[in-house]
């Protein structure tokens, strides 16, 4: 037998509907579902008494929708579990779209569950009422609309549920991602559940899917091997790239050009804390000396994950002709620069050990080595460098940042330059980091990192974010301290878009016309902002401030280190630490 219980159908169109909400949290929480994110509203008022009606799952309200679902994305990021997302009808559910956005471009499990009016309500001027079908487009693994629940469509309820975690977790779609279930409800919204539809008898879900191993063939592998087993390779380890990579590139003698959200950078950064392993951090600063740059120009490229944030590093790849092989694994399209040529779905860990049994590459060669040796000049470059400024300089936060969180501790940086300068100056770490890289946007990154937080409260979390970000966030402040978090935000605070004072645009206008446009001072105090709210504040003027603050005894709770800096300078510094680095890579060649 493969059901187990189930009661006398429900009566009465309040109670249906109560019943139905009740069977879809009940099957999510045997999918594993444990956390559900709610922004407040009437209309989806079934479901949200059903999801705080379980004991067994975490439930988090959120005032504000859009900061609700960047939320749940932190969430999903953090646990790899589908979060359930609700919010009520209208515009409400409008505004959980950049979020959606963001989950589909960066394979982020989401199920988002829209209340919405009954068909009659539709098309008539009804208050709070908008076209709601495939609100999302194609950025969705799944659309469904069930209509008003009907007891007649009981048997289908749990498998309803269970397919759209499956969906959001990949498992029957190509890739994980959001999932949307448009859910209209009648009045009464308020009524009791009565005898749920039967459950799977062994407490499971109601749907199972055998994940695809994604292993190669032998022909396969051969062919793979055929293409990479050359002495001049170079392995990008993106977001998600397997520990095993640090291992593969030892065994064969290339360089790994970790990305920070690679858990591959960790301790094993060469230069870093006495390390030789084959991890380069720098790899932005070094192929910025044009010399070293020609001369180790790859002829293959193994790619795990999406590309690192550097421009120098696309364009010297663009420039090589290397072969170019991605390994990923679901079948998701990675390809900006339009460079690949072999793209092999597998298991990025088995295939790595595989891979190192079979590859000669680089061994026996001086390859590597002459990477490592680049790649501890430069972390000296840095050092000496950012140890004359007596101000906080943004590169040497992203450093200080890296260096001083605690073991284990989760950050989340944000798009434009935060992401930047950890990628390119932030050193190794033990502890996951954290990017909305998917569609790069700097919008819910405050409530992205709170989503972090909350997916395990034990854990401190920081994020780092430039002013204009966390002012495009603030209603993630709302609330934020009653909820009990171990969060660090260190805000970047330069008055305006630190980022595009490196584009052509800072030289090629006028500086009135420039500040208009694209510095947009803005004149607002994070600190006082994050003040209004309740949470702790405190101004860094050093560095050495800065790293007091974070390595201090644990006080938990939420609070803001704001650091003042200065655009112009701020590329100024950039400048001098990239010149740095193509000295010291000079001073090898003498």
């Amino acid at each position: 037998m493969s059901e187990h219980g189930g009661g006398a159908a429900p009566s009465g169109p309040g109670v249906v509907q109560a019943t139905f909400c009740a069977t879809l949290v009940d099957e999510w929480i045997r999918d594993g579902v444990a956390h559900a994110v709610i922004a407040p509203g009437s209309r989806s008022t079934p479901l949200a008494l059903a999801l705080a009606g379980r004991p067994e799952l975490a439930v988090h309200v959120f005032h504000d929708e859009r900061s609700a679902a960047f939320a749940a994305l932190g969430l999903g990021r953090a646990t790899g579990v589908p979060t359930v997302l609700l919010c009520t009808s209208g515009t409400a559910a409008a505004n959980f779209h950049p979020a959606v956005i963001e989950a589909h471009q960066d394979d982020v499990p989401l199920v988002v569950c829209t209340a919405d009016r009954p068909p009659e309500l539709r098309d008539v001027g009804a208050p709070q009422t908008i076209d709601q079908t495939s609100l999302y487009g194609n950025s969705v693994r799944w659309f469904h609309d069930p209509g008003v629940a009907d007891a007649s469509m009981r048997s289908a309820w749990r498998s309803i549920a269970a397919r759209s975690v499956l969906d959001a977790c990949g498992d029957t779609s190509a890739r994980p991602g959001p999932v949307h279930l448009n859910l209209p409800f009648r009045d009464p919204l308020v009524a009791p559940a009565e005898g749920l539809p039967a459950s799977r008898i062994d407490g499971g879900p109601w749907h199972r899917a055998t994940a695809g191993l994604h292993a190669l063939d032998e022909r396969q592998f051969a062919a793979l091997v055929t293409v990479l087993d050359q002495q001049r390779g170079v392995i990008l380890a993106g977001a998600g790239a397997p520990a095993a990579v640090v291992g593969l590139g030892e065994r064969i003698g290339w360089p790994v050009l970790a990305d920070p959200r690679c858990p591959a950078r960790g301790r094993e950064v060469a230069g870093s804390a006495g390390s030789t392993g084959p991890v380069v951090a720098a790899f932005d600063a070094v192929l910025r000396h044009p010399r070293f740059a020609a001369d180790h120009t790859p002829t293959v490229v193994l790619r795990f994950g999406p590309m690192p944030a550097s421009k120098v590093l696309a364009q010297w790849l663009a420039r090589s002709g290397a072969s170019h092989v991605h390994v990923a694994a679901t079948v998701g399209w990675s390809d900006p620069e339009h460079l690949v040529d072999h793209r092999v779905v597998a298991d990025a860990a088995v295939l790595c050990d595989r891979l190192g049994e079979q590859l000669t590459g680089g061994r026996g060669t001086p390859w590597l080595a002459r990477w490592r040796a680049a790649e501890t000049r430069a972390q000296a470059a840095f050092d000496a460098v950012l140890a004359a400024h007596d101000e906080p300089t943004e590169p040497a936060v992203a450093r200080a940042l890296t260096r001083s969180l605690p073991r284990g501790a989760a950050l989340m940086v944000s798009s434009s330059m935060p992401v930047r300068d950890v990628e390119w100056f932030g050193l190794g770490r033990e502890g996951p980091t954290y990017a909305n890289r998917g569609a790069n946007g700097i919008d819910g990154v405050t409530s992205t990192a709170v989503g972090i937080a909350l997916a395990d409260t034990s854990r401190p979390t920081a994020l780092l974010i430039g002013d204009v970000a966390f002012l495009h966030d603030t209603n993630a402040l709302v609330a934020l301290r009653a909820r009990q978090l171990d969060l660090t935000i260190v805000v970047v605070d330069n008055d305006g878009g630190g980022i595009f004072s490196f584009l052509p645009q800072r030289s090629a206008l006028g500086v009135e016309r420039f500040e208009q446009l694209f510095g947009t001072p803005h004149g607002t105090d994070p600190g006082a902002l994050a003040a209004a709210h309740g949470l702790d504040v405190e101004r860094v003027e050093t560095i050495d401030e800065l790293e007091r603050a974070l390595t201090g005894p644990a006080r938990g709770g939420v609070r803001v280190l704001v650091v003042r800096t200065d655009r112009d300078a701020n590329v100024a510094v950039h400048d001098e630490l990239n010149a740095a680095v193509v000295r010291a890579l000079d001073v090898t060649r003498r």
